[in-house]
């Protein structure tokens, strides 16, 4: 069976996953370091980590605790100053611009808290920015319709709500079929009846297309749908939980 790696104050802790499952994800002794004029700030210490095939996480921790900085990292969009991070065994950490625009492009899909949708296409139309350069792309429409969007193709993000507008974002970001959706506080500008009907968007993408999926989030009561909750501070992973009982997005508690 898999292990997963957590790195607290020079101290190992080891949590068993539930089932074997391929690594998708391998952070080893990730460290990343920002000069501020005369400071060294210390987003991320010593990280150790492996995210796996299918499974849904939940990245929990104040701001500023390292969880969208780990996100980057992960999702090819920052490196590390220390240590490794590894795709399905190939090392990112020594990839080159062009290889990482690659897997971006069609390993990864991000979803923002802020859906940067372009205010003068329709939602086909955002979600055909993705499509047009993907490999096995999903058709706009077919993505749109499995985010329950189907009756809104030919409407401008004005003339959408704001969950719908996040819906659109997920539509864009799983159109290409990635392995991979990187969620960082996809709920955070939505209302709680909004934002459960958004959580249950990416839980059904989970498991429809078995795509690894990490949500970050300052909301606690989210972690009750994931398969592991990662719990950070201060740049370091402090807990992994494994959760044996998970819950639906209607039945979580905000």
């Amino acid at each position: 069976m898999n292990r997963v790696m957590n790195s607290l104050s020079n101290q190992t802790q080891s949590l068993m996953m539930p089932s074997p499952a391929p690594v998708v994800f391998r952070m080893e002794q990730v460290s990343k370091f920002y000069i501020m004029g005369e400071v060294e700030v210390h987003a991320l210490k010593s990280i150790n980590f492996d995210l796996y095939e299918s499974e849904f996480v939940v990245l929990l921790g104040p701001s500023g605790s390292g969880k969208s900085t780990l996100l980057n990292i992960l999702g090819g969009l920052d490196v590390p100053t220390e240590g490794h991070v590894y795709f399905r065994n190939r090392a990112l950490t020594q990839a080159n611009s062009t290889t990482l625009t690659h897997f971006r492009r069609h390993s990864v899909g991000f979803v923002f808290q802020f859906y940067n949708l372009i205010p003068s296409l329709t939602a086909r139309e955002n979600v055909a920015l993705v499509t047009d350069i993907a490999r096995r792309p999903i058709r706009p429409e077919e993505a749109l319709e499995l985010v329950g969007l189907q009756s809104r193709l030919d409407h401008f993000p004005a003339q959408l709500s704001g969950g719908e507008q996040q819906r659109v974002a997920i539509a864009r970001a799983i159109a290409k079929r990635p392995e991979v959706l990187l969620c960082d506080e996809p709920t955070g500008a939505l209302d709680v009846e909004t934002g459960k009907h958004v959580l249950e968007t990416l839980e059904r993408v989970n498991q429809e297309f078995c795509t690894t999926t990490a949500v970050i989030t300052h909301n606690a009561g989210i972690a009750a749908m994931a398969d592991r909750i990662i719990h950070m501070r201060s740049g370091q992973i402090t807990k992994i939980k494994l959760n044996p009982v998970k819950v639906t997005p209607r039945e979580l508690e905000w």
